[in-house]
């Protein structure tokens, strides 16, 4: 084939074709598996191969049509043949990973490339004796094959009696055996007088072969990394499994020791309640029995909460929902509750229930629905604002709904409302609950085959609008209404009972200032500190401040809760610390929130303690007696201090405080400073002595000393004493 006018052989350049296709699939697996060398040996081996095959196959030279003089195109031709044969040893010992052979892969291309560049390089340019040249390098390079041949026969054969692992000796053969015919190919192209594209078509086969070994070899590890992968695959899988089933088993043992903790709780606080009951009946109310019993029932509520929460979880029934009962009721009873609590927060409530609308479900459930939107309509409106409550009838459906103007809920988390433990905002309100109630409610309208719609953009409008849509009930003729069923006395938003206020300031007391946003809290702490010292009190760290520079004095000692609305206590704590004119005042902490991270960052702002609650106020009283009395004894003592300090200023000699004094240091331009540690120097007290009546530090005091020295060019105390007064 003629291309240019240069002859080209087609056979040959196929075979090129079919090496680059080879070359690029190879190099394409190589970067994706750097790990595997015995490729990069084999990438550069096909890479050679593609060289040789164009060098001295593809063009048939000599050729006088190529603008190259002939002896150059000589040794072009068996230069890349010699190349490709120097790299053979070397490819050999790494694919075969044979010991014993390092000698081979070091200087076996020496008996390669010295005879090319010794005969063809310098020998046949000056005689242009093809034959000879080509003989003479045959006969070294073909000696050395023959060694490197019975070398690596032996090697491999010591090695397979070693290891006896056949699948590796056969891949190890088909290597031997494609170097065994590479090595044979000039008897082709010399003894047997084949051109060379016969011999090229020979090698190329012999190469065939060992792509084929390496294929086989990617393929069989192909094969062996995906069953592995399987065997991965299948062991994490059963580990995940077992994993699964222990936490399962542990969550299991947890929730079941949760529920019975609540469970046994809910005992104590039934006999403390009803015990409470009867001891009212026969005695009376007092304000403090009254605090005890509403907190009693907010915490029988959270228990109640958290109990029929996880038996939901569990699948274990709560409610009877096969009596029929009257919705419009249950509302009507409730909201006789909920008008008090409205009153006294100024909030309106306005009323829109529909009468005798029934519906098949347990009162108590249905109960639970209205008193929890009332309450949050209540807790998340501001004074002044308006509550909404209706229940009305829609086909076959009951639409009771609670509006209010408060805050209201952003869209993103209207859904998470419903999670256990969740709350709305996400600092502390005094009237704020476990975050279970919205959770309980969900449930029960669930177990109702109910829906519940939420209606609320604060960005747009003020407020929330929840609908919860049940089943309405037609009464048959033998069918009748339940009606007994009790009503909630208590739900938690008993908060404005207490009169608090601050304490009249009396100068003979130290003063404390309480920041706490519950007010039963508060007002307990009140009663108990204010008979020995000033009180006063703030709901947030906001208000806090504000006591803090109104007060007629600064408190002595701040106790604060951490979580607040608006400033909570840290916040409060590390505005304090900042302020030059209150961050001497000591800080204690009581908080619900005890994790290590908690106290330590409580400790970090400055605090001298940080107290969990629940506390014995016994300790807290002696833990506050012992830093006020520690505080007060400090300042007794800076102001013995500053007194003995004026003493000795007033004692010093007149004769040194006399007009030549003042009028010597004046000629000196020393400072108020200079002359009073001048004075005292006349007086004989040492820079130690000098500091501590000075409330300096000595080093401060011989600073001033090098200055009064310089100022009245002396060099000692003496002369500096002469001088003043002279």
């Amino acid at each position: 084939m003629l291309f240019f006018g240069i002859r080209l052989n087609l056979v040959i350049f196929c075979i090129i074709l079919l090496e680059i296709i080879i070359f690029c699939n190879q190099l394409q697996t190589f970067l994706a598996r750097r790990h595997e060398k015995e490729r990069l040996w084999h990438l550069i081996l096909v890479g050679l191969l593609i060289l040789y095959n164009l060098a001295e196959n593809l063009i048939i030279l000599p050729d006088p049509h190529i603008p190259v003089p002939i002896t150059l195109q000589i040794i072009i031709n068996q230069g890349f043949g010699y190349l490709v044969t120097a790299y053979m040893p070397y490819y050999c010992v790494r694919t075969t990973r044979l010991q014993g052979l390092e000698f081979h892969r070091k200087y076996g291309f020496l008996f390669l490339v010295v005879p090319f560049f010794v005969f063809f390089v310098g020998y046949f340019p000056v005689t242009h004796d093809l034959p000879n040249t080509l003989l003479y390098t045959y006969i070294i390079t073909a000696a050395y094959a023959c060694y490197a041949l019975f070398d690596l026969a032996r090697v491999l054969i010591k090695t397979h009696r070693r290891e006896k692992n056949w699948p590796v000796f056969r891949e190890r053969l088909w290597i031997y055996a494609s170097l065994f015919f590479w090595c044979s190919s000039p008897v082709i192209g010399v003894f047997l007088e084949q051109p060379n594209w016969v011999v090229g078509v020979f090698n190329n086969i012999v190469f065939m072969l060992l792509n084929v070994t390496l294929l086989r070899q990617t393929v069989q590890k192909s094969k062996e990394e995906y069953i592995q992968l399987q065997q991965y695959a299948l062991n994490l899988e059963k580990e995940v499994d077992k994993q699964t089933a222990a936490l399962k088993r542990s969550n299991e043992q947890r929730t079941n020791a949760f529920v019975n903790l609540v469970h046994e709780t809910k005992t104590p606080i039934t006999l403390m309640n009803n015990y409470l009951e009867e001891y009212i009946q026969k005695q009376g109310y007092n304000e403090d029995l009254l605090i005890v019993k509403r907190n009693l029932a907010k915490l029988n509520n959270d228990i109640s909460n958290l109990f029929d929460l996880e038996r939901y979880d569990k699948g274990l029934p709560i409610y009877n929902y096969a009596q029929v009962i009257s919705f419009s009721q249950v509302v009507t009873d409730n909201l006789i509750l909920f008008r008090s609590y409205c009153r006294k927060k100024k909030l309106t409530l306005k009323e829109n229930v529909a009468q005798d609308l029934l519906m098949k479900a347990d009162p108590e459930a249905v109960s639970r629905i209205v008193v929890n939107l009332v309450e949050n309509a209540i807790k998340y409106t501001e004074e002044g604002g308006e509550i909404s409550v209706s229940l009305e009838a829609s086909g076959n459906q009951l639409r009771f709904t609670v509006r209010d103007n408060g805050i209201g809920i952003e869209p993103g988390l209207q859904k998470k409302i419903f999670e256990p433990y969740y709350q709305i905002n996400m600092q502390k309100k005094s009237a704020q609950g476990m975050g279970l109630g919205m959770p309980m409610l969900k449930k029960i309208v669930d177990s109702l085959q109910g829906k519940i719609i939420i209606d609320s953009n604060p960005q747009k409008e003020k407020g929330t609008r929840i609908t919860v849509l049940l089943n309405r009930h037609v009464l048959s003729k033998n069918e009748a209404v339940a009606e007994d069923f009790k009503i909630s006395t208590s739900s938690g938003l008993e908060v404005s009972d207490f009169n608090i206020s601050d304490t009249s300031y009396d100068p003979r007391k130290q003063t404390i200032l309480l920041v706490e946003d519950n007010q039963a809290m508060i007002s307990y702490l009140l009663k108990k500190l204010m008979e020995k010292y000033n009180v006063c009190v703030a709901f947030n760290g906001n208000e806090a401040l504000g006591k803090v520079k109104s007060y007629p004095v600064p408190p002595d000692l701040i106790i604060s809760d951490v979580m607040m609305d608006k400033v909570d206590g840290f916040k409060f704590a590390r505005i304090i610390s900042e302020s030059p004119d209150y961050n001497h005042i000591p800080f204690i902490f009581l908080s619900a929130r005890f994790t290590n991270k908690d106290k330590l960052e409580g400790l970090k702002l400055g605090a001298l303690d940080y107290i969990p609650k629940p506390f014995r106020m016994e300790e807290l009283i002696q833990k506050i007696n012992s830093v006020l009395d520690n505080a007060l004894r400090q300042k007794k003592s800076l102001l013995n201090n500053t007194i003995r300090a004026l003493q000795k200023v007033e004692n010093l000699d007149l004769k040194q405080a006399s007009g030549g004094f003042e009028f010597n240091c004046s000629q000196y331009n020393l400072t108020t400073r200079e002359v009073d540690i001048a004075r005292l120097i006349c007086g004989g007290q040492s820079y130690k002595e000098i500091g501590d009546s000075l409330f300096i530090a000595e080093r401060t005091v011989k600073k001033h000393v090098q200055n009064i020295f310089e100022k009245a060019s002396v060099s000692n105390k003496v002369q500096l004493i002469n001088k003043l007064q002279a």
